[in-house]
């Protein structure tokens, strides 16, 4: 039998704090190998995470916790737009672990920096962005009242952090 999904209450999301970048990190190559089949560097996102949690003009993480248990994760961060004259929050790193998904998890997230981010005169909008191939995800944040945008997102990586891996290998090393 499975357990009673939690109630809003039961969930509490609460900014990250340094004890929580290993948890961080793991989810982050978790995500990785899940949704894009890639392999992150275990040294370049732990200290890329350490790096974030250090730096607020960076990053904002938080996380969600079940019953006193870490049940997912999110990071946030920020865009100046001039056509908005002021902030997008970006959504990032959304991570919620497997025995949690589908019990409102990322639900609590999403509104608690919503929640945030509408308290702040200068923050205009929220996006993320999805693997194109994630429908299930897709279909999460639109159910939130977030829709497709006309935009395209391009990049131009030299870190060499991030390889193309086997999901089934990736998935293996959180």
């Amino acid at each position: 039998m499975t357990p009673d999904p939690p109630t809003r209450a039961d969930i509490v999301v609460r900014d990250a704090r340094l004890d929580d970048a290993d948890f961080i990190a793991a989810c982050n190559r978790r995500l990785a190998a899940e949704t894009e089949r890639r392999v992150l560097d275990p040294g370049v996102i732990a200290r890329g995470v350490r790096r974030g949690l250090a730096s607020p003009d960076l990053a904002r993480y938080f996380v969600a916790e079940v019953d006193g248990e870490r049940a997912g994760t999110t990071m946030v961060t920020f865009e100046y737009s001039d056509w908005r004259d002021g902030v997008i929050w970006w959504l990032q790193s959304v991570y919620v672990l497997p025995a949690f998904r589908r019990r409102g998890v990322f639900r609590a997230l999403h509104a608690h920096v919503r929640e945030l981010a509408r308290r702040r005169a200068d923050v205009r909008a929220l996006r993320l962005y999805v693997h194109h191939d994630n429908a299930r995800a897709i279909a999460t944040y639109r159910a939130l009242g977030l829709r497709l945008s006309d935009y395209t997102v391009l990049e131009d990586d030299w870190s060499g952090a991030v390889a193309e891996a086997d999901a089934a290998d990736a998935a293996e090393r959180p």
